[in-house]
């Protein structure tokens, strides 16, 4: 191990990489249910949509363990599953066929732009401001997140205005009715900060798994009838593609959104989590980016040759993180687990929302240090690294966040004559963005 992840140059050991893995595999198990459901809108078979899933992370994450070294998970990811189902197969009308040829190429792509460094330039482009506002947007994004699937936060009802011609529909977020999932993630919100506050080595951990049982009495955690902790997984959807319409427009969309989405989630998901891992270089770069990008996208072309949307690395590895994950053992650990969830997917997937929920907002927390390092003093720096922490949880998007911080750092600097301090990486990446921003 010792050999294999430098775990003393890490200063770390065994037992925390695994608790820290183990941790990982509890705050991102709700992916092998979450994704089933929303893929079989399309008519996937939701079975072999959970083997691709849990086969999908096994595979993007060992490669993360081995090539890169970093305790960062992967699964398919939020966001993208949904724009596959609901735009892409019920909106836009296409086959899921089409749809996963469409991720298939985007991990092409991605490959050949790993081994051209296209995307690690991307990351170096990124201001250095920016780039600490990223882990801070990251964990106010991921304690939303946390409050929301346990209903501390909800939404009123929509309420639909009519504007001009158009019906606009007013939903705001306010406090949630304190009983059942959101008083379960209550009181496990004050056990896990109990156990953070004393220190104990495995808080988040303990927290998931004591806030579980707590759920029992409550009904939140529910072992329906005839609970069984064994099930054999069933067969993936091997190779399911139509290569038929990809030179259409609507397919070059398709791919776009799907290029656009995962670059800037993947980006801004490697800088938070190493960030809040201090594990970057001197000069804010993440160490091994080139084989941490690479793992997303073999991840990518795995898991749509398995049959499931974009894999991407997920933001709840920073749960890991914070229970000491420092290398490629956690995400080793993670990996091995979502392995053993194919044959015991009852167990893992009676662990609710509101028992990770705690974890989460606590991981939030843990990811604001940077805020510190930030250059308030200079309006051209401190404006754009506000309106990225800002959007990211408002816009519920990792990528959007960059996007505003990026083109409020170009536009500063230009007013201010302060041009000479923008790439031209920056410039490229900035007009992407604007494009991106004039056609959505």
């Amino acid at each position: 191990m010792e050999k294999l992840f430098q775990l003393s140059a890490h200063k770390t050991n065994i037992k925390t990489e695994v608790m820290a893995g183990i941790t990982t595999f509890m705050t991102m198990a709700y992916i092998l249910a979450v994704n089933p459901g929303i893929l079989s809108a399309t008519g996937m078979p939701a079975g072999g949509v959970f083997t691709a899933t849990a086969l999908s992370a096994l595979i993007a994450t060992l490669v993360m363990a081995f090539l890169a070294n970093l305790p960062i998970a992967l699964a398919p990811g939020m966001g993208l599953n949904a724009f596959f189902a609901f735009t892409v197969v019920l909106g836009m009308g296409y086959s899921w066929q089409l749809a996963l040829t469409a991720v298939f190429v985007e991990g092409i792509l991605f490959i050949i732009m790993s081994f051209f460094n296209v995307r690690e330039a991307i990351i170096n482009a990124i201001p250095a401001n920016i780039k600490k506002a990223v882990s801070v947007g990251i964990g106010l994004f991921i304690a939303y997140i946390g409050l929301r699937n346990a209903g501390i936060v909800a939404f009123d009802t929509p309420a639909g205005v009519i504007d001009g011609n158009a019906v606009v529909f007013d939903v705001i977020p306010m406090l949630g009715k304190m009983g059942g999932p959101a008083l379960v993630a209550l009181i496990g919100l004050a056990l896990t900060m109990v156990l953070v506050a004393l220190k104990v080595k495995g808080a988040l951990l303990f927290g998931i798994l004591g806030t579980t049982i707590i759920g029992i009495p409550f009904g939140v955690t529910s072992f329906g009838e005839g609970f069984s902790p064994f099930a054999m997984p069933a067969a993936p959807l091997l190779f399911q593609f139509d290569f038929k319409a990809m030179l259409s427009l609507d397919f070059l969309v398709v791919l776009f959104t799907f290029l656009f989405v995962d670059i800037f989630d993947t980006i801004g998901t490697l800088l938070g989590v190493t960030t809040q891992a201090k594990l970057t270089n001197a000069d804010g770069s993440i160490p091994r980016v080139k084989q941490a990008l690479l793992a997303d996208a073999v991840g990518t072309v795995a898991g749509a040759c398995l049959g499931t949307s974009t894999v991407t690395s997920y933001i709840e590895s920073s749960a890991g993180v914070a229970e000491g994950g420092r290398t490629g053992l956690t995400s080793l650990t993670t990996g091995l687990l979502f392995g053993v969830a194919l044959f015991f997917s009852p167990l893992f997937l009676i662990i609710p929302a509101a028992a990770t929920a705690p974890a989460l907002i606590l991981v939030g927390f843990f990811m604001l240090s940077p805020v510190k390092e930030l250059d308030l003093a200079d309006p051209t720096e401190a404006i754009p690294a506000f309106l990225t922490m800002l959007m990211m949880p408002l816009t519920y998007s990792i990528a959007e966040g960059i996007v505003f911080g990026i083109l409020s750092y170009v536009i500063l600097k230009v007013a201010t004559g302060k041009i000479k301090q923008i790439t031209i990486v920056t410039w490229i990446v900035s007009i992407f963005f604007l494009l991106n921003l004039i056609l959505h």
